[in-house]
């Protein structure tokens, strides 16, 4: 009967030899591993939206349409453009026999196209010149009230290369490049920066600008844009901002 009594309390005094209940270190070790990969996913499509979303701001405040055909320089969309005076070389002599000048807020209350092009050596330049000069219906259509174009080189040279091919609209000249570097309109050519590119910018009533396309840069370094297209991409960048 005491043998009974002491095995029961020895058997009942004893701690259990059992693992508690509960993850062991390896289970524990094992759950982490199977959790990383669906972090790893999660972070990587945060991420990725987080890209999505920094890019998709930043083309509508630069107000660029997607288009691999031109790239838009700064002043941008929005920005108000620089006033300026020019020399215009189709413009009539002022008293004295000095040249015409043009002045940017002159014109302020319409909608102006400007147009930086290369120049003396570039014919697909003055092509694009003559086309759109030809074409009145098509700027009209665009909103645009007049259209000025601006180049480097001698002054008396730009005259009389428009006067060869016909062209009468104004024809301003940026001889020391100081416009067209507040435009940069100077960083899309093939010169490098010693010329203008091929660059548009519309600039609206308020003097701010409502499109910009700077065609000329690489890897195409387009010279000459059809008035069609040129329209089409106005219409598609104004409507995007």
């Amino acid at each position: 009967m005491n043998a009974n009594r002491s095995t029961v309390r020895s058997t009942s005094g004893t701690k259990s030899s059992r693992p508690r209940a509960g993850r062991t270190p390896v289970a524990a070790a094992r759950s982490r591993r199977s959790r990383a990969p669906w972090v790893i996913a999660g972070v990587v499509v945060l991420a990725v939206l987080a890209l999505f979303a920094i890019y998709h701001t930043n083309s509508r405040t630069a107000g660029t349409a997607a288009s691999d055909r031109y790239a838009v320089g700064s002043p941008g969309v929005g920005a108000m453009a620089p006033d300026f005076t020019l020399p215009n070389a189709t413009g009539p002599a002022a008293p004295g026999g000095q040249p015409a000048t043009t002045r940017l807020s002159d014109y302020r209350g319409k909608t102006v196209l400007l147009y930086f092009h290369e120049g003396l050596g570039c014919q697909p330049c003055w092509n694009q010149i003559r086309d759109l000069q030809n074409n009145p219906a098509l700027l009209s259509s665009l909103g645009v009230n007049q259209l000025l174009t601006i180049t480097s080189g001698p002054l008396d040279l730009v005259g009389q290369k428009m006067r060869d091919d016909g062209l009468t609209a104004p024809a301003l000249v940026d001889t020391d490049l100081r416009v067209s570097t507040q435009y940069q309109a100077n960083q899309y050519g093939m010169m490098g920066d010693s010329r203008d590119g091929h660059s548009f910018i519309l600039v609206g009533p308020d003097g701010r600008i409502q499109w910009r396309g700077d065609y000329g840069g690489p890897p195409n370094y387009t010279m000459y844009v059809t008035p069609d297209q040129l329209a089409t991409d106005l219409r598609t960048g104004r409507q995007g901002t």
